[in-house]
């Protein structure tokens, strides 16, 4: 039994994936490292995808990621399945299936009890077990600040694995779960999140993107990403880039979670927003009538953030009705590929 109650939060200096590296720090430290060849890596390192994949025979590849952060939340139960999603989440977007994981957990040992350690774990259990996949070890690391995760394998065939550097023009954008994430996570911080924001966020950050990847293995899907720590415009961003195009978003059309509008417009703004667009900023162009407060939500980090699934036109609606047939509600089209361009 636990002797006080303890809020996760409180307890580190940045929460969730806005914890990770900025992207244009961690490129410019990548830069000067050697790249690595094989004949098998079909999608490595340099790539900048969400997990790499290596071939292991004709019809068989790997797909392998790693996934840590600090808490978004406060309960270490709902800490423990939300650092599940967030993992499993980067397999699901190259097209896979996850298979095994290897649980990750630093925890400040002598300061915090056993059992909010042993909560995180069982957490993160049940949500693999959920997601049909086998935890098969683990590393522990005796940390002042709490952070937990997972590394990830999964199985695809190596002709129907899912990049994001293949959007066309014309193609539409759909993604799965609404934006503000860390914007509710860095509210709840400072005490000002209303504790219906924060359950909204708690259960999607907690929501596996299985069901929607099922779905989108359905389609044509020319593709795909997750939407996590570097921002929706920094994975679009990314996306545009590789494909060598263009993107409009439509703001109005973005899902949003409650309080996030009015979290912004009151100034309520995590650290990460501003990193992000340090790092993404000169690939946007706002149209008539995009505040800064809009742009802020875009560049917000994500924690266990949605797909986002580059598709033809013509298949977009049927995949639309699909997801919301499955109760995936909030999936939406915010978007389009315009064109041939630079990203």
């Amino acid at each position: 039994m636990r002797t006080k109650k303890v809020q996760l939060t409180k307890l580190v200096e940045k929460a969730g994936c806005a914890s990770k590296i900025d992207q244009k720090f961690l490129k410019s430290v990548l830069r000067g490292l050697p790249s690595f060849d094989h004949p098998n890596v079909l999608v490595g390192a340099a790539a900048g995808d969400d997990a790499g994949v290596y071939k292991i025979s004709k019809d068989s590849a790997l797909v392998q990621t790693v996934d840590v952060f600090t808490p978004s939340v406060d309960d270490p139960y709902m800490f423990g399945k939300i650092a599940a999603a967030n993992s499993v989440s980067d397999v699901y977007a190259m097209g896979g299936i996850p298979i095994t994981a290897l649980s990750i957990i630093g925890f400040p040992c002598k300061e915090l009890e056993d059992s909010i350690m042993r909560d995180i774990l069982r957490g993160g259990i049940d949500k693999m077990t959920e997601a049909q996949v086998a935890i098969i070890g683990g590393h522990s690391i005796n940390d002042p600040q709490i952070k937990a995760g997972f590394a990830v394998t999964g199985l695809i065939e190596p002709k129907k694995i899912l990049t994001n550097a293949n959007a066309k023009p014309g193609d539409v954008l759909i993604i799965t779960k609404p934006l503000g994430t860390g914007i509710i996570a860095f509210a709840a911080q400072i005490d000002k999140a209303s504790a219906k924001s924060v359950k909204a966020i708690s259960i999607s950050m907690a929501t596996l993107n299985k069901k929607a990847a099922e779905i989108m293995r359905e389609f044509e899907i020319h593709a795909c990403t997750d939407v996590t720590g570097f921002s929706l415009m920094g994975h679009l961003g990314e996306m545009a880039a590789l494909s060598k195009v263009n993107a409009e978003i439509i703001f109005d059309d973005i899902p949003l979670f409650p309080g996030v509008l009015e979290a912004v417009n009151t100034d309520i703004i995590p650290g990460a927003v501003e990193r992000n667009r340090e790092s993404s900023g000169h690939r946007l162009i706002m149209g008539k009538g995009v505040t800064r407060q809009m742009a802020d939500i875009c560049f917000d980090a994500q924690t266990s953030g949605g797909l986002l699934i580059c598709l033809p036109k013509s298949k977009a609606d049927k995949l639309l009705s699909k997801l919301h047939k499955a109760k995936i509600k909030e999936a939406a089209i915010i978007g389009q590929i315009t064109g041939k361009g630079t990203g």
